[in-house]
This record gives structure tokens, C-alpha cells and sequence, in this order.
């Protein structure tokens, strides 16, 4: 029966060419949506599930509590060896220190190349914890040596092509040679720890003292403490005992830790700890089902609409015996055969739009993971509910169909579902496209108003390049006075880091003046020359500037407004000439000057309190403002002098608003999501409405002819078609209104400095549906509009 109703099915549909190919196209759209979605969400939920015993694996963390709760994805670290010596909770624990595009060095003379990649110092037992497999037998040499390192697979053939890479040597940052010991097995880029090059922790001493050494008097961020667990452990109990380890070791800091544990699978989901929020993958499934939905009320209305002209058919085969569930099951089988072709089309779009998708979200997906039984259960899954939600209420309708009422041609085309039905799905197919063009309004106002906003300070034609190895005064400066003789360079500093889009952020808790104790809240340090407010443009409120350093200690300070607020200080002249003590006393400075507060955050927090101060060995950036004529001969130049200070190295400059705009990341691809899947939603819901009118026109054609010989014109006859659709659009748009300001008020709150949801951006969103619906229906409203009445009205 089941093949019987197939044959018939594709019979119907063949002769029903346009109305078919709209619904198969609107489908297809639908699901290759969905396969992208699908692809995107297993993605994510695959991280960090290939480690053997992932279940016993836990991240430690910290929990800063201040005047506020700072969560930091790490710990002190004289952490791990007091977890691994002191405790029986673990069976392993190891640190490792991730770093960012560092220098590489392979080979020498002309068949030498260099690059910049990620690296990891990495304790052993880093590798027992995570079971990255080790290729070949490499047992006698494990990564205890200073200046050894394991590299993947395909970092490998990167650096050394085909040959065996054991016992070669790269020269890291400059500084140090290190061979290679052992290869890993390439692992997924959803690891926890994606990078391909893991050089010895011993080794980290010759580059950073603070990491290296086993201290508790902070935290740094490129640090991390990973433990596997034994069995059957109480994660709570081992909490409440790690809360004594502060009171142990950190008796005087105000910044109170506290340690938790965190589960593997918590760590790409949390998003306290730089994991991606669930929301997110929440909006991506719940636009997937927009857009299926939006496709299968396109079926349905297109289905329906139909059905009084398929009334007579019904009729017939009812009088020749069908009952009703043979007509449902029929109608069932169409709907079958529509989506089996679109979700192969779909399939296809997907895979042609994937290189688009991974480019727009900076993925890595590809077709192979679609070559799993999940996805084929998934398809299935998607194939058979929208089959029976597209295909089912048409079904019903068609099956009860009074067959003498069909055939004399008396049926009333409320019995094929009436206009009610219909309108409320068009409604809500309407609703949803204003909702996602709202939101897309929403989000891209709200990084224009990130972006574009006074930060404070003036990010416009700087380039920041960085200084990878540590100049003494003299040589700074007299490379700073080359690159400021250049023409098209108006200013130079060194740094720490740019006011903003900092990529050094260094936090310390301060004592202020005659206070007895440090404060509670932390302070960020902005090191830097004297000619940094200059540079940047940052105004001061009151005093000055501070003056040259000519030696090791700091002992003047420039502090923004906000640190005033902090203390409590009802004026900035108040704060000037009073000491504050940092760094554990390594720093104490009289405050001189108080600048404007600028935003060295992004807007999602607030203006930290700051210090700017003058220390050399701390500098890890040149900004350089120019003028913005001639941008490349400038670059090149400054490119020139950079490389002759820091030869060996790669020269790398980057625009200050660009690394402003980069904190904006995430959001862009938020907006961009909300632009592609609107243009998605709207293409469905045009083609859908196309399918409508052109059934509604044929339905019309003779009442039109009459209209024109009783002098309508084609104004009038337009108006006639599209006034009941956009009454449907505005009643859309006050459904749709309240939804989306609910949801977007929710996202926004995210944001300290955020801007407001203005009644225009729901305004623009009816108007742009209204547009886009009137292009819609046109073509073929004048096409019966202008044609000649007499034929009009001979139309049966």
C-alpha cells in the first residue's frame, strides 16, 4: 500500500510543477539550515569527550572575591605541588602555561622558515591526565628535561616536512633551542588544550620567573592545574579543604581565593571561565526550528490553498471507495515525497555553504562528520516530523471533504481549511521575521554604539607593534627618535599595553596613603613613557604628567578618576600628592596626576581603576600615531627600523582599532548569524507567499476581469492583494514587538554600557516586511492587472 501511495504521490505532484518545486524549495532551505545548526551544536558538545576517564578530570579554578567575584581559570602557582604532595585526592596533577603566537625558528640560512604558533609548557603528568597518545616507543625520555618538547603530528611536517623529526631542535622566541622528543597524535581542535607544541615546564624559568616559580602571591592567567581524580571522590569535601589553603598561605591578601573544581565538561560551557555560553547554542537550535517551522507553514498554506481546487479529485476517489485514512495517508505520502527531495537538496546546500559557514564562525567543520549513523537518525528524525507537521493537518482537511458537495461543485473554501487557519500561520511566519530582523537591528546598534563610542582615548591611525625582547633605555629611546623622524609619524610611546583592546592586562591590590590595610578591590597598571597620555590623547583632571624614570624604582603614578571613586575621594585634587603602596611594596609612588577614566575594558564590564607609571623593563609595546597619509610607505618604514632593534624576529604591526573592535568578536558573529538566518527566514516566507498569491490571483482572475470593466485601475487591483497582507504584517509586528524586546533587554543586560531599544527598530522591521512582501506579490498581480478583462473574465 505504502509503494502504491508513493506512485500516486509523484504522479499528483509532477502535475502540480510550481506549487511542488515552492514547497521543495522552502523545505530544502529549512533543513540545509538545520544540517549547518546540527553540525555547529555537535561541535560544541563533542569537546573534550575523547580522554579516557573524562569523568575524573577536573580544571582547578579560583574564585577572586573582592569588592566583586572575579573568576579566573586558575590558580597560584605553588598550587599544583601542594594538591599533589600534600593531599591523597588526585592521582595525578599537572600545570601547564599556554602561550600565544610565539616565535618559531626551523633551520638555518635560506632553507630556514619562520612562524609564529602557540605553545604549552607542560608538566609529565599533563600527558597521563589527558592521554594524548604518543607515537612510537618514547617511554625512556618524557618531558622532565629543560629545553625538550613533544610537537603533533602535523606541526611536524610543518616544521620538518616528511623526515623524522625526533632529535631536531627549533630555536623558541629567540632565545632558547629545544629539541624534539616525541610526536602526539594529532588530536581534535576540540581539545581542551588545542595547541600542537608542548615545551617542558622546566624550561619556563628561562622565560618568565613568576609562573615558573612556586609562589602564592597571585594568579596568572596563562596558567592552569589540571587533576585526575581517584574514584569516587566528594568534590564538595575536597572543596571545604582546599578553602584552608589561603588562610595558610595568603594571610594578609584582602583578595580572598577560593578553589574549586571543575569538571572537564564543564569547562567549554561555563562561561565565568572563558567557555562559551549554552545561551548561545540554545539561539542557534531554537533559529534552526524557526526555520523549519517557517518552511512547513509555507507547506501547509500552499497545501491548503490548493486543496479547493483539488475538491472534485477527493470526490472521486471517495465515490470509487477510499476512506478516509486511505486520502490521509495519501496526502501523508506526497508530503513524504517533498521532503525526501528537499532534505536532499538541503543536504547538498549545506555542504556547498560549509566552507562559508566555517569562515563566518572561524570553525573547523567538515562534510566526515556528517558520515555517522547520528546524523542519518537526525535526518530521519527531521524528515518524519516535518513530513507528519507538514502533512498531516492538509491530510485531515482533504480527507473530510463531503464528496456530493465536491463534485456539484458547492464547496465553500472554508472546507478546505478556511481563511482563519491560514492567516493565523502567515502571522506567525511573519512574527518570526520581524523578530529576527529586530534582533539583528538590536545587536548591530549595539556595536556600533562599542565601537564607535569615546573610549577616552584616541584609537584612530595607531599601530602597536610589540618588543620581543627587552631594550635597555638607550636603545629604546633611540629607536623610538627613528621611528618618530619618519614622515607620517606624529607621536611614539613605549608600553605595557594600549589603553584599550589591551592584550598585558596587570591587576595588583594597592594600599592607599595612610591607610592601614590594602583595599579590597584590585588596580590595573597601564606601564608606560611619558609621552603616553600625549600619544593616546587621554586628558588630565587635575595635577600632571608624571616625568622621566631614570631608574628601577617607580616613583611618580598618573591615576584615572575611577580609582578616586573607589576609595571613596570626593575630589581629584584630593588624590594628589597621597602615596600608594602595589606589587606586594614593590611599587610606592606619590600620586601626581588624575586623567579622565577611559575604557580599558570592554563594554560587557566597567572602567577599572588604574595607574599609569613609568617602568622600562616592563614594556611590551610601541604605539606609533600617524598621520594616515601614505599608511603603507609609513608602515614599511617603521617595519625597516623595528627589524634592524629586533632582527630574527617577525615583524608583525596591528591598528589599535582593530584590536578594539576584535573585543567585539563574538557579537559579530552574533550579528552576522542574525543576518544570515533573517535573509533565510525571509527567502522561505517569499517563496511561500509567492506560492500563495499566485493561487490567490488564479482564484481572482475573473473577479479582477470585472473590476477592470467597471473602471478599476491597476493601483486599485494591487491594493486589492496586498492591504489584507499587510494587515496580517502589522498584527505580526504586534505579536512579534514584545518578544523580541523581551529577549533583546535579556541579551543586553550583558552589557555595563549598553545603548537603549528604540521603538524605530520594530518600526523598520514592519516596513522592511511590508517592502518585501509588496516586491513579492507584484509580479504576478500586475501581470493578471494589466491583462485584458475580456480573457479575465472567459477564465473558468
Amino acid at each position: 500500500m505504502f509503494k502504491n501511495n508513493i506512485k500516486i504521490a509523484w504522479r499528483n505532484l509532477t502535475k502540480r510543477k510550481v506549487f511542488t518545486a515552492i514547497n521543495i524549495l522552502g523545505l530544502a532551505i529549512g533543513f540545509g539550515s538545520s544540517v549547518l545548526i546540527y553540525l555547529f551544536l555537535t561541535y560544541h558538545f563533542s569537546f573534550d569527550n575523547f580522554h579516557e576517564n573524562s569523568d575524573l578530570i577536573y580544571r582547578v579554578v579560583t574564585e577572586e572575591q573582592r569588592d566583586y567575584i572575579d573568576y579566573e581559570a586558575s590558580v597560584p602557582p605553588a598550587f599544583a605541588k601542594v594538591f599533589r604532595e600534600d593531599y591523597n585526592y588526585a592521582e595525578k596533577v599537572a600545570k601547564v602555561v599556554s602561550w600565544e603566537n610565539y616565535q618559531l625558528n626551523v633551520g638555518e640560512g635560506t632553507a630556514g622558515k619562520s612562524f609564529k604558533e602557540d605553545a604549552v609548557f607542560a608538566e609529565p603528568d599533563f600527558f597521563e591526565i589527558m592521554t594524548v597518545p604518543i607515537l612510537g616507543n618514547l617511554s625512556a625520555r618524557s618531558l622532565e628535561e629543560p629545553n625538550t618538547a613533544y610537537i603533533s603530528e602535523s606541526m611536524a611536517h610543518k616544521m620538518y616536512g616528511d623526515g623524522n623529526p625526533l632529535g631536531k631542535t627549533f630555536l623558541f622566541d629567540n632565545k632558547e633551542t629545544i629539541e624534539v622528543i616525541g610526536v602526539l597524535k594529532n588530536t581534535p581542535k576540540t581539545s581542551v588544550v588545542p595547541e600542537e607544541i608542548f615545551i617542558s615546564y622546566v624550561t619556563l624559568e628561562k622565560f618568565n620567573d613568576f609562573t615558573a616559580q612556586e609562589t602564592w602571591g597571585g594568579i596568572s592567567s596563562d596558567l592552569q592545574c589540571f587533576a585526575l581524580l581517584y574514584p569516587n571522590q566528594n568534590i564538595a569535601e575536597i572543596e571545604e579543604v582546599l578553602a584552608e589553603l589561603p588562610k595558610k598561605h595568603r594571610p594578609e591578601s584582602k583578595n580572598k581565593h577560593v578553589y574549586k573544581l571543575q569538571p572537564l565538561s564543564d569547562i567549554h560551557f561555563n562561561p565565568n571561565y572563558g567557555g562559551i555560553n549554552p545561551a548561545v547554542l540554545w539561539i542557534f537550535a531554537i533559529i534552526g526550528l524557526f526555520l523549519i517551522a517557517v518552511a512547513c507553514i509555507n507547506f501547509i498554506n500552499i497545501s491548503t490553498a490548493q486543496a479547493f481546487y483539488r475538491s472534485k479529485e477527493i470526490g472521486i476517489r471517495k465515490v470509487l471507495g477510499s476512506f478516509k485514512q486511505h486520502l490521509f495517508w495519501q496526502f501523508l505520502s506526497e508530503t513524504f515525497v517533498i521532503s525526501l527531495f528537499a532534505i536532499g537538496i538541503g543536504v547538498v546546500l549545506a555542504v556547498l555553504f560549509l566552507p562559508s559557514f566555517n569562515n563566518l564562525f572561524e570553525l573547523n567543520l567538515s562534510i566526515y562528520s556528517l558520515l555517522n549513523y547520528r546524523f542519518f537518525v537526525f535526518l530521519f528524525v527531521v524528515l518524519a516530523v516535518v513530513s507528519f507537521l507538514s502533512g498531516s493537518y492538509p491530510g485531515i482537511l482533504m480527507s473530510r471533504i463531503v464528496p456530493v458537495l465536491a463534485l456539484k461543485g458547492k464547496l465553500k473554501h472554508n472546507d478546505t481549511g478556511g481563511s482563519t487557519t491560514r492567516k493565523v500561520l502567515v502571522v506567525t511566519q511573519f512574527a518570526i521575521s520581524i523578530t529576527l530582523i529586530a534582533a539583528t537591528l538590536i545587536i548591530s546598534n549595539q556595536i556600533d554604539y562599542a565601537v564607535n563610542s569615546d573610549l577616552g582615548f584616541d584609537k584612530e591611525s595607531i599601530v602597536m607593534v610589540g618588543i620581543p625582547k627587552e631594550l635597555d633605555k638607550v636603545q629604546l629611546n633611540s629607536l623610538k627618535d627613528r621611528i618618530s623622524q619618519i614622515p607620517g609619524v606624529t607621536k611614539v610611546s613605549a608600553c605595557l599595553t594600549s589603553p584599550g583592546g589591551a592584550v598585558n592586562n596587570w591587576g595588583t591590590s594597592i594600599k592607599y596613603h595612610n591607610r592601614p590595610e590594602f583595599e579590597e578591590f584590585s588596580i590595573q597598571a597601564k606601564l608606560a613613557d611619558v609621552n603616553y597620555l600625549n600619544t593616546f590623547d587621554i586628558p588630565l583632571v587635575a595635577g600632571r604628567n608624571y616625568f622621566e624614570n631614570n631608574s628601577d624604582s617607580i616613583a611618580e603614578v598618573v591615576v584615572n578618576e575611577k580609582l578616586g571613586e573607589k576609595l571613596g575621594v570626593a575630589t581629584p585634587e584630593e588624590l594628589l600628592g597621597k602615596q600608594i603602596t602595589a606589587n606586594g611594596g614593590y611599587i610606592n609612588a606619590t600620586i601626581v596626576g588624575v586623567v579622565k577614566d577611559f575604557h580599558d575594558n570592554d563594554f560587557t564590564e566597567e572602567i577599572s581603576p588604574i595607574f599609569i607609571a613609568n617602568q622600562t623593563r616592563w614594556f611590551d609595546e610601541i604605539a606609533i600615531k600617524t598621520s594616515g597619509q601614505n599608511i603603507r610607505h609609513v608602515l614599511n618604514q617603521i617595519g625597516e627600523h623595528w627589524s634592524n632593534a629586533f632582527q630574527g624576529y617577525i615583524y608583525e604591526p596591528r591598528f589599535l582599532d582593530e584590536r578594539v573592535a576584535e573585543q567585539y568578536e563574538t557579537e559579530q558573529r552574533y550579528l552576522s548569524l542574525s543576518k544570515v538566518f533573517s535573509a533565510l527566514a525571509i527567502l522561505i516566507g517569499c517563496l511561500g507567499l509567492y506560492g500563495l498569491i499566485l493561487f490567490f490571483v488564479g482564484q481572482r482572475t475573473k473577479e479582477i476581469g470585472i473590476r477592470k470593466v467597471l473602471g478599476s485601475n491597476i493601483a486599485n487591483i494591487l491594493a486589492l492583494f496586498t492591504v489584507d497582507f499587510f494587515r496580517l504584517i502589522v498584527i505580526a509586528g504586534l505579536v512579534a514587538t514584545p518578544i523580541a524586546w523581551y529577549f533583546m533587554e535579556l541579551w543586553l543586560q550583558g552589557y555595563t554600557y549598553r545603548t537603549q531599544i528604540h521603538w524605530w527598530v520594530f518600526a523598520i522591521a514592519i516596513m522592511a516586511i511590508m517592502i518585501i512582501t509588496l516586491i513579492t506579490i507584484s509580479y504576478q498581480t500586475l501581470k493578471v492587472a494589466m491583462a485584458n478583462p475580456v480573457k479575465s473574465l472567459r477564465t473558468e
